[in-house]
């Protein structure tokens, strides 16, 4: 438990110490009028409340990720917690910081236009699809999932469940978004921080022990290390919580409603770290629960025992009638919250790339329809291929923004090492696996990491290279 503490506290201390000098190193200026005051439409950009803005960041950025994907990762190990701690403060905070605040001094525009502005218009083009795609994708298993979950509970037919969710879907995306996630966001965000501390306190005094990091545990633990090293598996395994390029996808929404920079940090960084908080319960909760490490390989080997079983068992066990009630929320609300801002993302992605102006509902209806009409498609097709890459490819997006976010601080001038290093780290860890892994070349181990490890000098040296946009005007003047 001891570690599980320590973890919590270096978080915390993260936010004050590395959130602060992140948020001075970048230049976050109170008197700069923002996009939520200049761009004000009544739809997308509008001024919310600081409260408002940070639970529904939470909730945008977090939904199930910090839940399924901890779960999943535990079965490494107490290496994962370093990884949730580590990849939070030093990538997750950055990637995220910067995904809003870029957005932000660029008008509120989606990430694709930002990362084409620094990273040129080739990137942005493979952006925009890529992003798009990504998010369609979200939405869609994001459908599927909930509806099925809510069949076994209530009986009822899966495909108007569906369109149930389909109709929801459709009006969060059209509509102000002060009128409906604006008002249930908040509150649906409050429920997935009670469930955590909660379980928290819980897992504290009651009989259950969190394996500790010491020498003897600070290695692969999975029951097929060989097939799932540590490196670089966990690392895409673990996403939210950690670093995760969907967060990128929905900071410019929030970028859109605040109203002070100054208040950047409090949004993106401490949803990020807060996100953080709760990926280190559920994953300590999850070794602890079942009564190990390996108890809880053995258990999720067994058929039907996935990460919503898992949960479901959990929050039952450990929160009793309260936990059955959270547990709902967990496997169904959840995702549903994470589904509808995606679509919303996709649109403002879309109408971004076309110039499409979005204050009218009209305008909206011609971005919205055939996007839903894609989705709907797309739900009759099997994504049990498809869903293995979407773990890499969000680890790609977020490598991505890494390296846009790295050239806007060279460009400047100013710090960008702090930057570099998350940038270089998650190269590696994409261009492997996708080397090694079976979904991937299935290459062997030694020739990935090392390719993967040329790759991120390559683009590190490039970065280093490139000449500063003061360096330029000075030597033209």
């Amino acid at each position: 438990m001891i570690t599980l503490f320590i973890c919590i506290g270096v978080l915390v201390a993260g936010y004050f110490v590395y959130g602060r000098f992140v948020e001075k190193t970048f230049g976050a200026d109170v008197s700069r009028e923002t996009p939520a005051i200049t761009k004000q439409d009544g739809v997308d950009f509008m001024p919310l409340k600081l409260s408002k803005i940070f639970l529904i960041q939470f909730l945008n950025i977090a939904g199930l990720g910090p839940i399924f994907g901890a779960i999943a990762g535990a079965l490494w190990g107490p290496a994962a917690f370093l990884w949730i701690v580590f990849g939070c403060i030093f990538a997750g905070t950055v990637h995220d910081y910067f995904s809003g605040m870029l957005s932000m001094r660029h008008g509120g525009q989606s990430i694709p236009e930002i990362v084409g502005r620094y990273l040129g218009q080739g990137v942005r083009q493979f952006m925009r699809y890529f992003s798009i795609g990504l998010l369609i994708l979200v939405g869609v298993v994001f459908v599927k999932g909930p509806a099925s979950i809510l069949q076994e509970l209530t009986g009822f037919n899966v495909s108007i469940l569906i369109g149930c969710i389909f109709l929801y879907y459709l009006l969060a995306t059209l509509i102000p978004i002060d009128k409906l996630i604006g008002k249930i966001y908040p509150f649906f965000g409050m429920c997935l921080l009670v469930m955590a501390v909660g379980l928290f306190f819980t897992l504290v005094f009651g009989d259950y022990t969190v394996p500790e990091l010491t020498l003897g545990t600070f290695r692969n633990m999975h029951e097929n290390p060989e097939k799932y090293p540590l490196f670089p598996m966990l690392f895409v395994t673990i996403a939210c919580g950690a670093v995760s390029g969907f967060h990128s996808t929905q900071s410019p929404l929030m970028a859109r409603c605040i109203s002070n920079e100054m208040d950047g940090r409090k949004v993106f960084i401490g949803a990020m770290i807060t996100e953080g908080i709760v990926a280190l319960i559920w994953a300590a909760v999850a070794m602890a629960f079942f009564g190990g490490i390996e108890k809880l390989a053995e258990t999720m080997a067994v058929e039907g025992h996935n990460a919503a079983w898992v949960v479901n068992i959990i929050c039952n066990t450990m929160l009793g009638k309260i936990g059955g009630i959270l547990a709902i929320f967990g496997v169904v609300a959840a995702p549903i919250t994470s589904g509808d801002t995606a679509f919303r993302s996709a649109r403002i992605t879309i109408a971004d790339s076309f110039n499409i102006d979005q204050s009218k509902l009209l305008k909206r209806l011609w971005v919205t329809i055939p996007m839903f009409v894609l989705a709907f498609v797309l739900t009759k097709v099997n994504f049990a291929i498809i869903w293995r890459y979407f773990g890499w490819s969000n680890q790609v997006l977020a490598t991505i923004v890494l390296w846009a976010a790295t050239v806007y601080m060279r460009q400047r001038g100013a710090k960008y090492w702090f930057l570099l290093i998350p940038s270089a780290f998650m190269t590696m860890v994409v261009a492997a696996y996708i080397l090694v892994s079976p979904e991937g070349f299935a290459l062997s181990y030694v020739i990935s990491v090392i390719v993967s490890l040329l790759v991120a000098l390559l683009l590190s040296t490039w970065v280093v290279l490139l000449k500063s946009k003061k360096h330029l005007n000075a030597k033209a003047a």
